[in-house]
């Protein structure tokens, strides 16, 4: 039986939450955010840009996402990032969602725009 070719940026993201020791739940959750994301893009998420993120956060918002899969979306996608770019995962860069009734109901899409403006992806 043969195995299924994966690319060099999957096969880092695992090897680096390997490293991290995540669990095989967290590991699913960040693939399957990260293939949602490229899925959404129509390109490899290596080369998304600040209004990418931007759009796919409002994207998501759009569709009803709750705010706990918002969130770990934007673990993901930190992760994501931070693996590729060893860009800082400050929380306050990382804008983050909370349930209902609380004081900050979505996600921030303007402070997601503003961290990968100043973190472009590498040329």
């Amino acid at each position: 039986m043969s195995e299924k070719p994966i690319s060099d940026l999957r096969r880092r993201m695992l090897e680096d939450m390997a490293v991290r020791q995540f669990g095989a739940k967290t590991k699913h959750d960040y693939i399957r955010h990260i293939e949602s994301f490229a899925r959404f893009l129509g390109r490899s998420p290596d080369t998304a840009t600040a209004e990418d993120v931007r759009r796919f956060q409002v994207h998501l918002t759009e569709s009803g996402v709750q705010p706990p899969t918002l969130n770990s979306s934007a673990s993901a996608l930190r992760f994501f990032s931070a693996s590729r770019w060893t860009a800082p995962s400050s929380p306050a860069i990382w804008p983050a969602c909370t349930t209902p009734g609380s004081y900050r109901v979505c996600s921030r899409p303007r402070r997601w725009a503003d961290f990968w403006t100043r973190h472009p992806a590498p040329a």
